[in-house]
């Protein structure tokens, strides 16, 4: 089970939450745990050992793209992977074509995120490593997807089974806690996406050790 902790713009100590990742990965879990920080943190976040991804690749190639970010960029700051699309940073499908291109030309995997499954059959088709659903609705309301809406779940898995059964599902929106990643995986999701159930957490190495003890 794949868990990706998008750190956002939060004010944070991305280094701290990475450093509990990486001792919660380290114990007996075999889930998979990475953390999506602010770009100016990959870095210090990659130091820690823990898997790092970038919030965002533009699609763009070295030369006059100012205030884009390179996918060469990322990887030299130690990122092995990226997010596209989220719902607070949307692309058209065109860009999120020429971003998937320029991350997989750089090394990077891509999770590319939806809203809906229709959504997911569109973005699956431009050959991801990996999608995921996001109600935006949900996002940060601690109430999980797989509880308030569990069929765009199992939709948005058969939606991208349909076009590639080899690309995985993730779902996001309102994830927090154990449960809600076993009732994702019951749904055929193959990760989770979460974001303040970690980063705001008084303790997240306390919330992570939770979210792989499904």
């Amino acid at each position: 089970m794949f868990i990706l902790v998008n750190l956002k713009a939060y004010s944070v100590d991305p280094v701290e939450i990475a450093e509990a990742a990486a001792s919660v990965e380290g114990g007996t879990t075999d889930a998979r745990i990475a953390i999506a920080p602010q770009s100016p943190a990959l870095a210090a976040v990659a130091e820690t050992g823990v898997e790092t991804w970038g919030q965002h690749v533009s699609g763009v190639e070295p030369g006059s793209h100012t205030g884009s970010t390179l996918a060469t960029a990322v990887v030299n700051a130690g990122a092995t992977g990226t997010l596209l699309n989220h719902s607070e940073c949307r692309l058209t499908l065109d860009e999120i074509d020429r971003a998937i291109d320029t991350a997989r030309q750089a090394g990077l995997e891509s999770l590319v995120c939806a809203n809906t499954p229709s959504q997911i059959v569109a973005v699956t088709a431009l050959g991801p490593d990996a999608v995921a659903v996001e109600p935006p609705e949900l996002i940060g309301s601690g109430i999980p997807v797989s509880q308030a809406d569990p069929e765009i779940v199992t939709d948005a898995v058969a939606a991208a089974a349909g076009v590639d059964p080899d690309v995985p599902v993730l779902c996001g929106a309102g994830i927090s806690d154990g449960e809600d990643v076993a009732a994702a995986r019951e749904l055929g999701a193959e990760g989770v996406l979460l974001a303040s159930g970690v980063a705001k957490a008084d303790d997240p190495a306390a919330v992570l050790r939770d979210l792989v003890s499904f």
